[in-house]
């Protein structure tokens, strides 16, 4: 059955944001990255969008996906809006350069799995 179009343009969004956070950081390493705080700023946005996303899949979509964090993603957004003073960079970093590599590939076998409604 396919899902709603609404799930899948969630799934979208957080693949582009994914995707986006990873070319922003590019070959820049942590050092750079803390010193540069437009880099951090825009990496930062790319959390949230993916977290606002998250939180907006229906439950059984995410029930049938149980392989993307959605509530870790959901979490984190939370964390970045409401305790913005107390963003670890270190956690932010480690997220994009070991986490969202894997995410991106779950998202983007989710995504194929549902070829454009015609």
């Amino acid at each position: 059955m396919r899902p709603d179009d609404a799930d899948l343009g969630y799934v979208w969004d957080m693949l582009d944001a994914a995707r986006e956070a990873i070319s922003f950081v590019g070959d820049v390493d942590f050092e750079s990255y803390r010193q540069n705080h437009m880099l951090m700023r825009a990496v930062e946005r790319c959390v949230q969008i993916i977290g606002e996303a998250a939180n907006k899949v229906t439950a059984e979509f995410r029930a049938e996906h149980p392989e993307i964090p959605w509530q870790k993603a959901a979490a984190q957004r939370h964390v970045l809006v409401h305790d913005y003073g107390e963003i670890d960079q270190a956690l932010i970093w480690n997220l994009v350069r070991d986490q969202f590599p894997t995410l991106i590939v779950d998202l983007q076998t989710i995504v194929d799995q549902y070829p454009p409604a015609t």
